[in-house]
């Protein structure tokens, strides 16, 4: 058997990206074949890969990427199982690979993404997400991603603890009032620019819940239109952009609409990304498993 050396170790591991055990153990078992341990390797990694797909992936980072000249941009969420996970600096190093690789080569959809070469890194996203749930023992996934061009306006991207995730398209003002927007959209989460994008079946719903209270708090019938419109035009203006006071506003007062006003500039679109957004996470209640495993321990 050839003898397996430090330095052996070291190149598979440069090569793949994986643990030092796991590629002493690839060598061991190829003889000191490191074509054929990095070929093992890559095989493991997609068993290992296919094997925790079934795991819940709740956690995670958005990655952002933003061209030099603000034209192009991109976020992505990217998820794993753990946020111990979700603090490595490979993972972190990933998604915004995955974000940039957006960016460089504007695939369609999640599918065409994966099979792209990933930038400032080798083989496709899809072999190195395979890569980092070897190296990392938990389930990855690309979740989303969306991708702004801009020929008339700039982008501006902000993360809020790589937990949030927003990025803008406007024109006019300057690369700090682009920022900012960004930053007051993570704070304050629009649904929508203005109204027009609310969804109408949200308005409806504030609309009768209006009425109805307005109705079982005794006020008149001729009077609860004029409520309602009230308490829906309240509503907007808490989920609309345009509506909402700016989180940076001085005075209190002056809402994003009054801000934008003064710089004589405009949002044409934004996006924002909340890991784990919509994903039902897994409750654990270890008191249970405990004592369910004490309870097999005496059967035992």
């Amino acid at each position: 058997m050839a003898e397996i050396t430090a330095s052996m170790v070291k190149e598979l591991r440069e090569a793949t990206g994986l643990g030092m055990m796991e590629c002493k153990k690839a060598l061991v078992e190829t003889h000191g074949d490191l074509k054929a341990a990095e070929e093992l390797m890559r095989i493991k990694s997609g068993a290992k890969a296919s094997k925790a797909a079934t795991r819940v992936t709740a956690e995670g980072v958005i990655g952002s990427f933003l061209a030099a000249d603000g034209k192009l941009g991109a976020v992505a969420e990217v998820n794993c199982e753990t946020d111990f996970v979700a603090k490595n600096d490979d993972f972190m190093a990933f998604a915004k690979n995955v974000a940039q690789t957006v960016v460089q080569k504007n695939p369609a959809d999640i599918e065409a993404l994966l099979a792209l070469p990933i930038v400032n890194g080798s083989g496709t996203v899809e072999e190195t997400r395979k890569a980092l749930v070897m190296k990392l023992g938990e389930n990855l996934t690309v979740r989303r991603f969306a991708r702004y061009e801009t020929s008339t306006g700039k982008l501006a991207t902000y993360l809020h603890g790589n937990k949030i995730g927003v990025m803008v398209n406007y024109t006019g003002g300057d690369e700090t009032m682009g920022k900012d927007i960004a930053m007051h959209i993570a704070a304050s989460k629009p649904k929508s620019i203005d109204a027009s994008g609310v969804n109408q079946e949200d308005i409806a719903t504030e609309r009768r819940i209006a009425i109805e209270k307005a109705r079982e708090a005794g006020k008149k019938e001729d009077m609860l239109e004029k409520i309602a419109e009230g308490t829906v035009q309240k509503f907007l203006k808490e989920v609309t952009l345009m509506g909402q006071v700016f989180v940076k506003a001085e005075d209190g007062k002056q809402t994003i609409e009054q801000l934008l006003k003064s710089k004589s500039a405009s949002v044409t679109a934004f996006q924002m990304f909340i890991v784990g957004e919509g994903i039902e996470k897994k409750v654990e209640d270890y008191a249970a498993e405990v004592a369910a495993a004490s309870a097999a321990a005496k059967k035992g």
